[in-house]
């Protein structure tokens, strides 16, 4: 009878740590301790925390935590040459920062992940301050609040609002003048199409520009200090729509035109009404875009709405 060999797997400390870490590879978001126990049960629960803790000393690995608990990953090596000679702790916290990319992450947010104490965190934060690895910016969503992230990102416009806020000041003025602008350019485009003596719909489609359009123009102008995005133009655009003085259309577009998105384009065109419609028609709670959070008492609310205003001076 032919004697039947069965494979033995291998327990050497070498072989446990290059698996480990080919796992990692498998599962670049990180494994938990039962991946790797599922993946080699025979392989001791002493023996696979020692092959953990060799990795992790030696920053091959990196510990982080999630609802479902510990989490291992593979380090980057651009990453671990950046927090080369710091402690685990101070690795853990960057890598926290890192993960939370130009959004940032609030210290509270950073103290639930890393479960460290609160005074060791503001302390290991100062030192990858002082080194140049990680900032502290301010969000514009809560004065008091810091958020921090990795020293060369470009913070995200949920936490500097973007073109509209200078030193977390919402610029006003700023944003009147564009709207102006942006309405002027429309006014002037009906105007030519009116004064070009065709057929109404030759005139009524000619009256119509792009976003890209707008947005060239102004940049043309030099009235902003910021370099402003074709997202932010059509921001100004829509504030216009809802004050009745713009309309606009959508039509389909080649790929690759520009201005084009997904092979749709967005135009627009100024109108001026007839006749002035009556007050209850023009009513702004009808056409508000954040109607539903608006009551009394909150951030949006009529006792402080610009445009109930306006309206009640009718």
């Amino acid at each position: 009878m032919t004697e039947v060999k069965v494979k033995k797997e291998s327990t050497d400390p070498v072989d446990i740590e290059n698996r480990i870490k080919e796992l990692c590879q498998q599962f670049p978001h990180g494994i938990t301790d039962q991946v790797i126990q599922n993946d080699m049960p025979h392989v001791e629960a002493q023996q696979r925390a020692t092959a953990l803790n060799r990795l992790l000393s030696v920053g091959q690995l990196d510990l982080l935590r999630n609802s479902s608990g510990l989490l291992y990953r593979l380090k980057d090596a651009q990453s671990a040459s950046k927090v080369k000679g710091s402690d685990n702790q101070e690795k853990l916290v960057y890598q926290i920062i890192e993960d939370a990319g130009n959004k940032g992450i609030w210290s509270r947010d950073i103290r639930y992940k890393s479960n460290l104490p609160l005074t060791e965190i503001n302390k290991i934060l100062k030192n990858l301050e002082s080194k140049k690895l990680i900032k502290a910016v301010k969000s514009v969503a809560a004065s008091k609040k810091k958020v921090y992230m990795l020293y060369n990102l470009q913070p995200d416009r949920s936490v500097t609002g973007g073109a509209w806020y200078s030193d977390q000041d919402f610029e006003s003025e700023f944003v009147e003048v564009l709207n102006q602008q942006c309405f002027k350019f429309l006014q002037s485009k009906a105007e030519a199409a009116r004064d070009s003596k065709q057929s109404p719909m030759v005139q009524r489609n000619s009256s119509f520009a792009t976003s890209h359009e707008v947005w060239k123009y102004i940049c043309e102008l030099g009235i902003s200090k910021v370099d402003l995005s074709m997202e932010d133009i059509e921001t100004i655009l829509n504030t216009l729509i809802f004050d009745g003085k713009v309309e606009m259309t959508i039509i389909a577009a080649k790929e690759g035109t520009v201005g084009s998105v997904d092979g749709q384009m967005k135009l627009y065109r100024g109108v001026n009404p007839i006749i002035q419609p009556t007050g209850l028609v023009k009513t702004p709670c009808g056409l508000c875009p954040v109607f539903d959070d608006c009551h009394e008492g909150g951030e949006i609310s009529p006792s402080n709405c610009v445009y109930m205003t306006e309206w009640l001076d009718f």
